[in-house]
């Protein structure tokens, strides 16, 4: 960020003008008192550009012929989101306990597991949910199963997939973890290839739906602390969009702070021992014998 001197001034309806733009692009909304936020945030970018005001950069979001990459440099000035590996252990420990294993039951045919983690900036989360996936020891050997992480922010993705860490990352991690899947050199933490290799990352945006019908049929999707920041409407997008990429009877797992609550009525609340989760519906396969859809036909 700038010193204030160097800022560019963000007025008032540049401001509005900018927060319907991103609200539209990516889902997430400021609100007014984020008007220095943004001013601090993106002055940089104008001044990279050699441009004196908002205005110009608006227009240069909105019709440059490289709209698009700066939409990905403004993603990552934006979306820098902390995390840490195993945040929200009670939420975790209803996946590892009690979701992993009724998959193991309903998926033991195919053999075949797939998790999102949605919004997943450095990958503490998936590559948390694939040491979960190990813990499991011989349930899952032998067992086709992938935990996709996707994020908006091309920057966060990179730091992801080297997999290092500092040790501000542990502040939740039971030392028996830190020992098994990492090997710390110099205050750095390397993450195992066992868990790597079970954890792709995807740059992704929630919000086009082009795009996300691109992603496999998902078994469990995450996406924790994420929507508090969107606009209403852009997270009936998302949660619609999840809805249809998830298989029937899959889960979804929410922040503690977010409800579907006003968003969404096609998923069903599921009270595990441990937590409570959505759970999109199983359909309800009915078989009619022929006497009886004669009945039905005619009446008769």
């Amino acid at each position: 960020m700038l010193d204030k001197e160097d800022r560019i001034p963000l007025h008032d309806e540049e401001f509005r003008l900018l927060r319907e733009l991103i609200k539209d692009y990516c889902g997430i909304y400021f609100d007014d008192d984020s008007i220095y936020l943004l001013e601090s945030r993106l002055s940089r970018r104008l001044k990279i550009h050699h441009l004196d005001n908002f205005r110009d950069y608006y227009r240069l979001l909105l019709y440059d012929r490289y709209k698009e990459e700066e939409f990905s440099e403004l993603m990552d000035i934006l979306t820098i989101n902390e995390t840490y590996f195993f945040r929200e252990e009670i939420q975790l420990k209803a996946l590892n306990e009690e979701i992993l294993k009724d998959l193991y039951t309903a998926k033991k045919d195919t053999k075949k597991i797939r998790i999102w983690s949605a919004g997943c900036s450095s990958g503490e989360e998936p590559y948390t949910i694939a040491m979960l996936v190990l813990e499991q020891g011989a349930y899952f050997d032998g067992w086709d199963i992938e935990i996709l992480g996707s994020d908006i922010n091309q920057r966060v993705l990179q730091s992801a997939r080297k997999g290092l860490y500092r040790k501000n990352s542990f502040r939740n991690t039971n030392e028996y973890f830190a020992k098994k899947y990492f090997k710390e050199n110099d205050g750095i933490y390397k993450i195992s290839d066992n868990i790597k290799k079970l954890v792709n990352f995807s740059y992704l945006n929630l919000l086009d739906p082009f795009k996300v019908k691109f992603v496999e049929t998902m078994d469990v999707i995450l996406c924790r602390n994420v929507l508090i920041y969107f606009h209403m409407d852009a997270r009936k997008k998302v949660i619609e969009n999840f809805y249809n990429r998830l298989s029937d009877g899959g889960y979804l797992l929410l922040g503690h702070a977010e409800s579907l609550m006003n968003v969404s009525t096609s998923f069903t609340l599921k009270h595990l021992k441990n937590d409570m989760v959505y759970q999109k519906p199983k359909k309800v396969s009915v078989s009619l014998s022929d006497e009886s859809l004669f009945r039905m036909v005619w009446g008769r």
